[in-house]
């Protein structure tokens, strides 16, 4: 793991960072277009900051504490913003905002009771999934102008099945990690 504080990947998860308000500046002034191509352009920061950071060996200790912290800015204040606004629906919310927030908890909790059996926090297939479909989510939604037609109703509670099972799922791995 590199030491270098300033590449490529750590400046495109920099970026995420820095779109998260001017996505909800866009949203709350009604500029829907602009909200789409500004998600766009922070997802498409998340799929390539890990990429690179893999084919070129510039991941980094800074990088692997920033990109959680960029991905979890991004879907909070993205979901916080499409429910406030009534763009995507506020049970979506609420468990999605859940998750991440059950999920900091418990790595705190198991960080202190069990830090020296932690060796590497690597997410799950279903959690990758899970971002995925949360991704998609908020871009269909954004396509539609939040138009909610049943089939995306459907992508909707997808998302909704998968955050709850990853949930859960990070539940499971963090009890084992702190059984005695």
């Amino acid at each position: 793991m590199s030491s270098r504080l300033i590449n490529i990947p750590n400046l495109l998860t920099l970026l995420r960072i820095l779109l998260v308000p001017v996505f909800v500046m866009a949203v709350l002034y009604g500029y829907m277009d602009a909200a789409l191509i500004i998600f766009v352009i922070a997802s498409i920061t998340d799929a390539f900051d890990g990429l690179i950071a893999r084919l070129f060996h510039q991941k980094s200790v800074i990088g692997s504490y920033l990109d959680p912290v960029a991905d979890k800015t991004l879907i909070i204040a993205v979901y916080l913003c499409l429910a406030v606004t009534d763009i995507i629906p506020v049970w979506l919310t609420v468990i999605v905002i859940s998750r991440d927030i059950i999920i900091l908890a418990g790595f705190m909790i198991v960080f202190f009771i069990a830090k020296e059996r932690i060796t590497e926090v690597k997410p799950s297939i279903i959690s990758k999934i899970t971002t995925f479909l949360q991704l998609t989510s908020v871009f269909f939604v954004l396509l539609n102008k939040g138009a909610i037609h049943h089939y995306l109703l459907y992508l909707l509670i997808s998302t909704a099945v998968f955050t709850v099972s990853s949930g859960l799922d990070y539940i499971r791995k963090g009890f084992k990690l702190v059984e005695i």
